[in-house]
């Protein structure tokens, strides 16, 4: 009963976690999905704020060329072969000259068409005169600009052209002979090239007149269409101008709505039912009366806002499962520590019933308890004893392991910094900032020594891995440079033809070709030109790395003894005997060997084998 009891607990308690997590989850992912709308508006401000540059640059594009054509119909105007046209229309040959220097002009600045008319409205000459669709004998009285221009003021005004079927802008003014007006003289400019410009964007743009009709936009079929119905008065002011064709003046089916003080938001269906939706921004051009909007499509935002509410939905929902995870852990803990408990009362009572039996017998075996008692504290004591040996005994090798292998480093690090001290009195601050790096290498390779020391007895801890031959052999000059400079030690080293690969360690094969290198200028004190011979030759998977020196050379008693640990010939205090010991256990570590003997030339030579290896990957090197 009590049992049944419990796991309901456990089960209701279990239950209760789960729900209650599951509950804040789904809480903070509905705040997600409410806080959306907000998520959207400040993405979308942000791509309004990002774009508002093209719809500058756009604007003033189209400034540009309006200010550039602006002047050009006046000066064109003043040519006395206008008004003489004008005066005398039946001078054919003054006409050809006329045509003729209307079409060059044209051509010169990137005009469409130049053409001039009388007060009657009808074209005398023309710049496109040689084409089927000429303006010359086209009647435009019921153009605006014309009418403008014959009352004495500049004529602007844009339209599909009736003759050319062209879309372009009209500049006017008005010819004189002396002060009378004898006629007008037009150009026009197309608006093509910026629509193609236009297109190679991300958004769209389009460029609507006073009455709302668009005549300029980077998507053809938005073209004399308009974003609202036209009042009847702009239809019949578009009628009687002949500015656009009046069967074309459909709106799009689009909605409109503020967004803030600077963009507001379009919705644009096509004849297919394809809803696209746009935030757009807007400027006037206000000497033309053209208002350019740029259209930028609002599903980046959304999806930006989309991805940012799958984030965080995901995040919650890892989080969530993480805390879920945690708490039935936790549950199952407190399950086990309350069945250990239970076991442990089953056992207590156990005992209590044990106890009255094993009393009787314990006074039995009281006198071979007390025995085994005092065998295991001695025991003890022993144990204790001979740990505490083998910790001293350790202690004492390390020490005298340290106090070899420390030796050389620190003299390196000496020595550099002599250097450091030197460049720096010398004012050469690129080779005292090397000196301090190599100090800085010595320091690194101060600490991995304790470890290859530690390790001597057993196989260390660093892994066996391909290492660069070439890197570990110049490291190991560098380091005894300052020694031998100071000795006049000459290295005779091969020349290496590209990098070879060893099975090794990078740290621990450099201190073996110290510990050799060393020891053979130690070897030649007495000797007055030493020169160390560092060569190196390829046997089928292994290479050989000899160092000879020019000494004396070793007897046979010593060559037995070579590495056997504090064995030196070395005068006392310059050396404990570790060192070949070491680096005999290294490289044997790696799979090779390490042999001395006598040079038949004289001087002793140590050949270090070493199993090549394989090049590592660049992938395997990061």
């Amino acid at each position: 009963m009590i049992g049944s009891t419990e796991n309901t607990h456990r089960l209701w308690t279990r239950n209760w976690a789960v729900a209650l997590i599951v509950g804040g989850v789904a809480l903070l992912l509905a705040l997600m999905v409410l806080l959306f709308p907000a998520l959207e508006r400040v993405y979308l401000s942000q791509l309004g704020k990002r774009e508002a540059s093209t719809l500058t640059l756009a604007v003033e594009g189209l400034n540009g060329s309006l200010r550039r054509f602006e002047a050009l119909p006046g000066l064109i105007a003043e040519r006395p072969d206008l008004a003489q046209v004008l005066r005398d229309p039946s001078n054919t040959e003054l006409i050809d000259r006329v045509n003729d220097a209307l079409h060059q002009t044209a051509e010169e600045v990137g005009l469409s068409d130049i053409f001039l008319i009388d007060r009657n409205g009808l074209t005398h000459a023309a710049s496109n005169h040689w084409k089927d669709l000429s303006f010359i004998g086209q009647n435009f009285a019921y153009r605006p600009y014309f009418t403008l221009a014959l009352a004495g003021d500049q004529g602007r005004f844009f339209a599909l052209g009736t003759t050319s079927g062209e879309r372009g802008y009209f500049f006017a003014e008005a010819v004189r002979d002396g002060t009378e007006i004898v006629g007008v003289l037009a150009v026009k400019f197309t608006v093509d090239a910026f629509e193609d410009a236009w297109r190679d964007g991300t958004n769209d743009i389009l460029v609507q007149d006073e009455a709302g009709v668009i005549f300029m936009a980077s998507r053809p079929d938005w073209h004399f269409r308009s974003l609202e119905p036209l009042s009847p008065e702009a239809r019949a002011a578009i009628e009687d101008t002949k500015k656009y064709p009046m069967d074309q003046l459909v709106p799009l089916q689009a909605s409109q709505e503020v967004f803030d003080d600077r963009f507001r938001k379009v919705e644009i269906t096509d004849n297919s039912g394809a809803t696209e939706r746009f935030l757009v921004q807007s400027q006037m051009i206000p000497e033309a009366g053209w208002q350019v909007s740029l259209l930028t499509p609002s599903e980046q935002a959304w999806t930006r806002a989309v991805g940012t509410v799958a984030l965080s939905a995901l995040l919650l929902l890892l989080v969530g499962l993480i805390a879920t995870v945690v708490i039935q852990r936790r549950i199952q803990l407190q399950e086990r520590i309350r069945a250990a408990l239970s076991m442990q009362e089953e056992l207590e009572h156990r005992v209590t019933q044990r106890t009255a039996e094993l009393k009787d017998a314990n006074a039995l075996i009281m006198q071979e308890v007390e025995e085994r008692r005092a065998a295991e504290t001695l025991l003890r004591q022993t144990q204790t004893e001979l740990i505490q040996a083998g910790k001293l005994a350790a202690l004492g090798q390390m020490a005298a392991a340290l106090s070899h292998e420390f030796n050389q480093p620190l003299a390196a690090v000496k020595s550099f910094a002599r250097n450091a001290g030197a460049y720096l009195d010398r004012g050469e601050p690129d080779k005292v900032r090397q000196n301090v790096g190599m100090i800085d290498d010595m320091v690194d390779r101060l600490a991995a020594i304790s470890t290859h020391l530690r390790n001597f007895a057993r196989r260390p801890g660093e892994k066996t891995e391909p290492v660069l031959l070439n890197r570990a052999l110049d490291s190991a000059l560098v380091i005894l440079e300052p020694k031998m400079r100071a000795s006049g030690c000459r290295v005779n080293r091969d020349q290496i033809d590209g990098d070879i690969w060893v099975l090794g360690g990078q740290v621990r094969l450099q201190q073996v070709f110290v510990n050799l290198l060393s020891n053979a200028v130690d070897a030649m004190n007495d000797v007055p030109d030493p020169i160390v011979d560092l060569s190196l030759d390829m046997d089928g998977d292994g290479v050989h790395v000899r160092v000879r020196d020019r000494g004396t050379g070793m007897t046979d008693a010593e060559i037995a003894q070579l590495f056997d640990p504090f064995f030196t010939t070395k005068e006392p205090g310059k050396g404990m005997g570790l060192g070949l010991s070491i680096s005999y256990n290294i490289v044997r570590d790696f799979g090779g060997t390490l042999e001395g003997r006598n040079h038949p030339e004289g001087g002793a030579v140590f050949s270090v084998t070493l199993k090549l290896a394989e090049a590592p990957s660049l992938a395997a090197a990061e």
